[in-house]
């Protein structure tokens, strides 16, 4: 079966959240023509057993291996039948789902951003979880994104990524070797012949958890580290992405 769109999820030890999104996206599951699928990268929480009370795709890390998240969602791409590729995180939400699925099925049906092969989502903060501190960091670096893309650099975070399939597949999805900026990379590429826009009408929510543990100026040096090594290089600064839980 040939869907509109396939949301892929990576999930590693998600069982505090991945309830929360499912549902929500579930319940509109008879007004869109979607699919999920659930790329572990091998849980030992929970995850997995909470995964079998829903009506998604779950693909397993059979490797065994510490998955990058570029891997686990091209393992998800994969096995996806959707015309567009929507990836969003575990621990995203989308600010209002019935507007967010609508603006991808627009999307889909060249109605909307009709030149573009790739969207970047925008990131906000959820409402109950944001300071003064929160709002200027998220306010700024949407702007930065959307003007990164405005010259034609190519960016776009991970939490809400769109690729129109076979796009993705032609410039060979996520470069699995890369520990953090994969999402850079992957928009990037698609950039050097193809245009991607910063949508700001799809929007989804994330908890400011990382940069609260690990501090903004951190980890924006890292995100700096990171986009400049991959840019040069091909590779990532960071050897592993830690898990923020």
């Amino acid at each position: 079966m040939i869907f509109d769109f396939s949301i892929i999820i990576p999930a590693y030890n998600e069982e505090k959240l991945i309830s929360n999104l499912l549902d929500e996206l579930l319940k509109f599951k008879n007004s869109f023509n979607f699919e999920i699928i659930i790329s572990d990268g091998g849980s030992f929480d929970t995850t997995l057993e909470i995964l079998k009370a829903y009506d998604v795709k779950v693909v397993n890390n059979l490797a065994g291996n510490r998955q990058t998240i570029g891997e686990g969602r091209n393992l998800g791409a994969e096995q996806a039948n959707g015309k567009v590729l929507v990836f969003i995180n575990a621990d995203t939400m989308p600010k209002d789902t019935s507007v967010f699925l609508g603006k991808i099925k627009e999307y889909v049906d060249n109605k909307i951003y009709k030149k573009s092969i790739a969207l970047a989502g925008k990131v906000e903060p959820f409402p109950d979880d944001k300071g003064f501190k929160d709002l200027c960091f998220y306010a700024f670096f949407n702007f930065y994104f959307k003007l990164l893309n405005i010259i034609g650099l190519g960016m776009g975070r991970g939490e809400c990524q769109i690729v129109q399939s076979k796009a993705f597949f032609d410039v060979g999805g996520y470069n699995p070797h890369i520990a953090a900026g994969e999402d850079f990379d992957l928009f990037r590429r698609i950039a050097k012949t193809q245009k991607v826009t910063f949508a700001d009408d799809i929007v989804v929510l994330e908890s400011p958890r990382r940069f609260r543990q690990k501090g903004y100026l951190n980890t924006v040096f890292k995100w700096f580290l990171n986009g400049i090594s991959v840019m040069f290089t091909g590779k990532s600064y960071s050897k592993e992405w830690d898990l923020v839980r």
